[in-house]
């Protein structure tokens, strides 16, 4: 085709025939590109934490994370990677009735398991490297604060900013899929990717680099010491472990996630554009 470019119905159109193919990969695929998924948007977590963590001004840090981060998504969609939240976007085909919903959670947990290990594996490279020494030690106590304050956010801010973010997240993978050269899939990726870190939604699998570096980095005495002198209370500093990682987190965040990237832009798509309500004579 010479069309450099799909129009919105040939765009849903498309995930039907993604959704089809992602929903039968075998096992061992899912988990290997899932494992890869998780690390590439963990190196995008572990980058945006080391660019900002001397900067003051919230917004500013954002503003720079949000453009270091959109590397992550970049990387998965180029290289073919699989996200669980991109993942969510299955819907699409399930809904079409050509691909199962079996097939559809299938990829969903797999991918998710393997996002998990990548996103550890990253985890432990960087706090055996030594990086969160940087800046005498104040990598290391960012790094507590920012996981502090995400274990602390209520059930309901944690859920709604789950949503808020797959939404940008999946509307970012949508529009890639518009179009048919690299930098076309990169523009359309950054600017929505941006706009979700600066704004502080949350993505539980960029959490899954986050929250884990920052339980790793309180074991040390002076990191702990300056999340402290960060306004990191002591209260917060202490429920944070595993157990506050996966119930108040992980947990909202993912079913977030899900309805983020699954009804508010899978579902309304599909309906918006492949639907064909039944005709009553």
């Amino acid at each position: 085709m010479d069309q450099l470019h799909l129009n919105p119905p040939e765009i849903a159109q498309r995930f039907i025939e993604v959704g089809m193919k992602k929903s039968k990969l075998p096992i061992y695929k899912l988990l290997l590109l899932g494992i890869m998924g998780g690390a590439f948007i963990a190196f995008a977590s572990e980058g945006s934490n080391a660019a900002i963590h001397t900067i003051e001004s919230v917004g500013i840090a954002k503003a720079l994370a949000g453009a270091l981060f959109s590397t992550g998504l970049m990387l998965v969609v180029i290289t073919g990677a699989e996200l669980f939240t991109g993942s969510t976007l299955l819907v699409v085909s399930a809904a079409q009735k050509l691909s199962s919903w079996k097939g559809m959670l299938k990829n969903w947990f797999f991918v998710y398991i393997g996002n998990f290990i990548g996103a550890m594996l990253i985890v432990l490279l960087v706090f055996w490297s030594g990086q969160f020494d940087f800046s005498n030690g104040l990598l290391g106590a960012f790094t507590i604060k920012v996981a502090a304050h995400k274990t602390g956010l209520p059930f309901l801010e944690a859920l709604t900013m789950g949503i808020l973010c797959n939404w940008l997240v999946c509307l970012a993978i949508w529009m890639g899929f518009s179009t048919r050269d690299i930098t076309g899939k990169l523009l359309t990726i950054f600017f929505p990717i941006w706009l979700f870190i600066t704004s502080g939604f949350e993505h539980s699998i960029a959490n899954m680099y986050y929250i884990p570096a920052g339980i790793l980095a309180k074991m040390n005495p002076e990191w702990a010491a300056g999340a402290l002198k960060l306004g990191v209370s002591k209260e917060a500093l202490a429920t944070l472990d595993w157990n506050t990682f996966i119930i108040n987190n992980l947990f909202p965040v993912t079913l977030g996630n899900i309805i983020g990237g699954s009804f508010f832009v899978g579902f309304l798509f599909w309906l918006s554009f492949l639907y064909k309500p039944q005709k009553f004579e």
